[in-house]
């Protein structure tokens, strides 16, 4: 990216001072969880379910999204069950 003359402007360098390092480490922290939890769903959906929207119109996308999220949620709720009840 940087090549290309992009920059990241999801995390931010940590700057020389202590207090304000502090901080930002704290946000990175924060921005770190929110992150990896998004990005096991997308590669729970794009792997065990081959997600992959090819469709004409947003109408369409939407929908053949809201139902693999659908399937997602029943999918996890399931083993949710079945771990709550082997404990």
């Amino acid at each position: 990216m940087e090549k290309q003359g992009f920059v990241s402007k999801l995390y931010r360098k940590k700057p020389h001072l202590k207090p304000m390092a502090q901080h930002i480490q704290k946000s990175n922290a924060g921005k770190s969880v929110i992150c990896s939890r998004v990005e096991h769903v997308f590669a729970d959906q794009k792997s065990q379910m081959g997600l992959f929207i090819r469709t004409v119109g947003i109408v369409r996308a939407t929908i053949s999204i809201g139902l693999v999220n659908i399937v997602y949620n029943m999918r996890r709720f399931l083993l949710l069950e079945h771990i709550n009840a082997a404990a």
